[in-house]
């Protein structure tokens, strides 16, 4: 097809634009932006409305198993792991804001407490949370899950070389890594630095990803009591939900999506057509379902006559079938994608996902590539359980964003997370989302709202049917 859409340009649009936006695709966000935030933060975390069917049951107990394993590998009981999994299937929601930052950074501080408001307010006892560790130590200059914002002063978090976080992942086993804390003016100067020393894991772990999830289950125990816990989920534990689904050959991913069937090449082709229309740009196939890792190093990956290739130089050819798929996942060959994730932990089992200013939009737009690449006869209850699905996905990450604000010296001030999180709560959602700049200043949204503004996008559109 043709690509005839419009290419996203430098123009920007204001906050006022972006919530005219957002409640023309959520209308009912229209009745929170007066509000307080704590009543949005308790609506994210209401009732989850969803349809069931046998491979939904199938995919949420898989996903129970593998939030079971997290806790217990995290320090909990066996008690305590088995209420988590019975949380996720009695409220299926997920944070998938934040990539894997340490938590007293404020772009993942102020989304988790964000939830946290949200959670206490159902007195719910677990903190559901996925942080992408496929991306780089380095997003853009003097931010990433590398540098730490202290006060205005950066903290180097692992002593990496600026080549190094440029070119590698968070989720690639090159260890070691270490918290090193390098920062560019002496420790004496720096208290928040120096505090972070003395409560930082000192192990050596292999991974980033291993070590950022180490530290914020310390981190997180100094900032909010007992009551509230954090379950915190990565690629690799994604990738070994994926294989779990693909290992047995009665699951519906090893018999439709990689089976004789192959759902995935429809919804690829599915993509291909979104990426003609008003909609390009939302979902791209910057991989196939999945990255190659090999050292550091995420490679795409295109799947091609049944085989996921990636460069000549990568090496990498994986024949794309259940039992090969599994096997390179479990040994950390393969890394699902964002729409693998979702497909794993949303779609199929029925949670709903929290995300920032553009999940927002291509999570419904995924679910609308997988319900318009299955198939009637054989998936006619997967389709009706997805359908039945209300409010599948929400935004839940960059919702409170103050200005000047630095989480270590508000807990000081507060003696901890919930207190400042109730404090926030008061606030209109208005003002607590701030300048939504991470909407403003994202060359897509613009061109969303210009679709939105001229009728061409309408929340009736044939794509958002699945929102």
């Amino acid at each position: 097809m043709a690509d005839n859409h419009e290419e996203p340009g430098k123009s920007r649009v204001s906050s006022g634009q972006i919530r005219q936006a957002l409640t023309h695709l959520f209308p009912e966000l229209g009745t929170f932006w007066p509000r307080p935030l704590s009543d949005y933060a308790h609506a994210v975390y209401d009732r989850v409305d969803r349809g069931n069917c046998s491979v939904r049951n199938d995919a949420m107990g898989r996903l129970q198993t593998l939030v079971s394993n997290v806790a217990l590998r995290s320090g909990a009981s066996e008690d305590q792991a088995l209420d988590a999994a019975r949380q996720i299937s009695e409220l299926p929601v997920m944070q998938s804001g934040p990539h894997c930052f340490l938590m007293v950074d404020p772009e993942a501080f102020y989304t988790h407490l964000f939830s946290a408001l949200g959670l206490s307010s159902h007195r719910r006892r677990w903190h559901m949370y996925f942080g992408c560790s496929t991306v780089k130590f380095i997003e853009r200059p003097g931010k990433g899950p590398g540098w730490f914002d202290d006060s205005g002063h950066l903290v180097n978090v692992f002593g990496l070389s600026r080549r190094r976080m440029g070119s590698t992942s968070l989720c690639g086993h090159n260890g070691p890594y270490e918290f090193k804390l390098d920062a560019d003016i002496p420790s004496a100067v720096s208290p928040t630095a120096q505090w972070l020393k003395t409560h930082l894991p000192e192990t050596v772990f292999p991974t980033a990803s291993d070590a950022i999830v180490a530290a914020n289950q310390t981190l997180w125990k100094q900032f909010f009591p007992l009551s509230l816990q954090l379950l915190q989920f990565n690629d690799t534990d994604i990738g070994e939900l994926v294989a779990d689904h693909f290992e047995d050959p009665d699951s519906w991913l090893s018999r439709r999506f990689a089976g004789d069937n192959l759902v995935a090449e429809k919804i690829l082709c599915a993509i291909d057509d979104l990426n003609g229309g008003l909609w390009a740009a939302w979902v791209r196939r910057t991989t196939d379902f999945f990255w190659g890792l090999a050292g550091g190093r995420i490679v795409p990956l295109r799947l091609d006559n049944g085989v996921l290739t990636g460069s000549i130089t990568s090496g990498i050819s994986i024949p794309f079938t259940p039992q090969n798929l599994a096997l390179s996942l479990r040994q950390h060959r393969l890394i699902p994608n964002l729409l693998m994730m979702a497909l794993v932990t949303s779609i199929l089992p029925g949670v709903r996902l929290l995300g920032g200013s553009r999940q927002t939009v291509y999570h419904p737009l995924m679910r609308y590539l997988v319900a318009t690449a299955l198939d009637v006869e054989h998936d006619r209850a997967l389709l009706a359980a997805i359908r039945n699905d209300r409010r599948a996905g929400m935004w839940g990450h960059r919702v409170l964003r103050p200005a000047n604000a630095f989480p270590l010296l508000e807990t000081e001030k507060t003696g901890h997370g919930l207190a400042v999180a109730a404090a926030y709560g008061e606030q209109s959602l208005e003002t607590s989302a701030g300048d939504l700049s991470f909407f403003t200043a994202d060359p897509i949204w613009p061109v969303m709202c210009g679709h939105i503004t001229s009728g061409k996008i309408t929340a009736a559109s044939t794509e958002w049917q699945w929102a």
